[in-house]
This record gives C-alpha cells, sequence and structure tokens, in this order.
C-alpha cells in the first residue's frame, strides 16, 4: 500500500496494491496493521456505510459534530467519483481548505478523511458504489451539512469535464449552511 499526503493536514490518499491476472484482480483495502505503519493511526471503525449513485449526484458536504466525529475509510467499488473533503478544524494550520480527487474503481485510491472534515463527492460514471467505514455510529443529532457551492470554499467541481449540466441533490444537500455560519 502507498500512503500520500494531501497539501491539508492529516488528510491522506491511500493506494493499495493491485495484483491482477487473467481472473482480474484482488487487493487488500483495509489491513489495521499496514496503515498503523504508513499513517502512525490506528482508527477503530464501528460502521461500514455503502452508497449508490448516479452520474451527476452530489452528496454532501457532510460531517458529525464533537462528541460524534467520524474519521472516514472512503473508497469506490463501482464507478468513479470526484471526492471532497473540507478541514473544519478550528485549530488546524489548514482550516477551510479544501482538497478533491478521483476515487475509482478503477484506480483504487482511497481517501482517509480525518474526525473534523466535511465530506462530499460528485458521481463521475453512470453508476458509482462508494464505500467507507467510519470511526463513530451514525448520530442524526451532530449530522450536519455545508453548502456544496459555498462561495467562500469555492470548490471547483468538475460538472463540465464530467459532462454534467447541474448536480442531482437531496433537500437536504440543497439547504447546506455556508461556511461563515460555522459554529
Amino acid at each position: 500500500m502507498n500512503c500520500q499526503p494531501t497539501p491539508l493536514q492529516g488528510l491522506l490518499v491511500l493506494t493499495p496494491n493491485v495484483y491482477k491476472d487473467s481472473r482480474g484482480y484482488f487487493l487488500e483495502s483495509f489491513n489495521s496493521k499496514t496503515f498503523k505503519q504508513l499513517t502512525g493511526l490506528q482508527p477503530d471503525f464501528v460502521q461500514t456505510n455503502e452508497s449508490l449513485s448516479g452520474k451527476g449526484v452530489l452528496r454532501g458536504l457532510h460531517w458529525q459534530e464533537s462528541p460524534k466525529a467520524q474519521g472516514k475509510l472512503v473508497r469506490v467499488a463501482m464507478g468513479a467519483v470526484f471526492d471532497v473533503a473540507v478541514d473544519l478544524r478550528a485549530d488546524s494550520e489548514t482550516f477551510g481548505q479544501w482538497f478533491g480527487c478521483e476515487l475509482s474503481a478503477t484506480n483504487h485510491a482511497q481517501l482517509w478523511i480525518p474526525a473534523g472534515f466535511a465530506h462530499g463527492f460528485l458521481t463521475l460514471s453512470d453508476q458509482a458504489i462508494l464505500n467507507y467505514q467510519v470511526t463513530d455510529f451514525h448520530s442524526p443529532e451532530h449530522e450536519r451539512c455545508m453548502a456544496w457551492n459555498d462561495p467562500v470554499l469555492n470548490i471547483d467541481w468538475p460538472f463540465k469535464q464530467a459532462g454534467i449540466a447541474a448536480p442531482t441533490l437531496s433537500a437536504k444537500d440543497a439547504q447546506g449552511i455556508g461556511f461563515t455560519e460555522l459554529e
């Protein structure tokens, strides 16, 4: 497994070793020992989530506030997404900054998103299945949503490159708060 830091403090891109042959491929998507060796971290994953989304679906930007903040290990099992994380940790040197990258079933890249980050993604393929392991349970009373199109964050979603006129949003995602409204 390869581990690459991003410009955001603690946010990591992980790429597993992929063993291919005439039958297909095999990869180890998570190994706690290897993860700790590469990152110095040993997350305790308590829940695994999966979502299926069609092309142009934008989910996010979501997070859970303390004391139910979640670290997430995100990977795509089918298709491709543009995955985004925003640092919301007030004491971080990279507070208010975002990072985006393509995660796909082809590149096998994963994103480690520490607790205190908002997360969202735009589906680039006809369909995408996103899997993510989280370090705390879903807690509706701690759940928050930030506007995907917040002008302060100015996230460069790749709509044109993906041939997407406008994103498909849930009612909740269409009503996300602005960055300046953070408590």
